[in-house]
């Protein structure tokens, strides 16, 4: 007997600079597995969101890059189609680029008194580009980000460089096993994949972006 698992809105946002070479038929192949996910049959039907409000999946050809900002709904083997995403932006994307995904609880409604359970909302920040070391400077670009922005409520922002010196420490450490290690082309657990990074529940739904 199967159970029956309630399906979540799964949202999308982020953008993804491209390379010179790379034009609007190869971004379509690289998104497939978000529109073909959808149902759809073709880029222009998928790329559409959810949500009316949001711009959805979009190849921006004057920045050249793509923006993600699009809604669907889904299960948790939505995640097999994020892998399969990640492998294809690293393909063009001419730098290291952040994408977060939030998953929505579709049926769980905070304002509901008699509601049971726990919410099963989840957020993973997904990491992609060209080269391993792409992707560990926007990993690194956040992580400082956040940190001085934690900091900077205790200390003057001019006290923190030792911080990011360590920061910067860490990162070249992992950078270095990575480029010593035989397995070169398979990221570090938890860490630098294309296709990984950081989940939680963070405490709370968070708020969607729009452009």
């Amino acid at each position: 007997m199967s159970s029956y698992h309630p399906p979540f809105e799964i949202h999308l946002h982020g953008q993804v600079a491209l390379r010179p070479d790379v034009g609007l038929e190869q971004v379509q192949e690289a998104l497939k597995p978000l529109w073909h996910y959808a149902g759809a049959r073709s880029f222009s039907a998928g790329a559409v969101s959810a949500y009316e409000e949001e711009p959805g999946l979009k190849f921006d050809a004057r920045e050249h890059l793509i923006q993600l900002c699009w809604t669907v709904r889904g299960h948790e083997d939505f995640r097999q189609s994020l892998d399969e995403l990640c492998m294809n932006l690293n393909d063009v994307s001419a730098q290291g680029a952040a994408i977060e995904v939030t998953f929505y609880d579709a049926e769980f409604d905070e304002e509901e008194d008699d509601r049971e359970g726990e919410s099963r909302d989840d957020f993973v920040m997904l990491f992609v580009g060209p080269n391993p070391a792409a992707i560990m400077q926007v990993q690194r670009d956040l992580l400082v980000q956040d940190v001085i922005n934690m900091m900077e409520r205790h200390f003057d922002g001019s006290e923190l460089g030792g911080v990011v010196a360590e920061i910067d420490k860490l990162f070249t450490h992992r950078f270095d096993e990575l480029v010593n290690s035989l397995e070169v082309g398979r990221y570090p657990r938890g860490g630098s994949g294309g296709s990984g990074g950081a989940s939680g529940h963070g405490g709370g739904r968070r708020p969607r972006h729009l452009h």
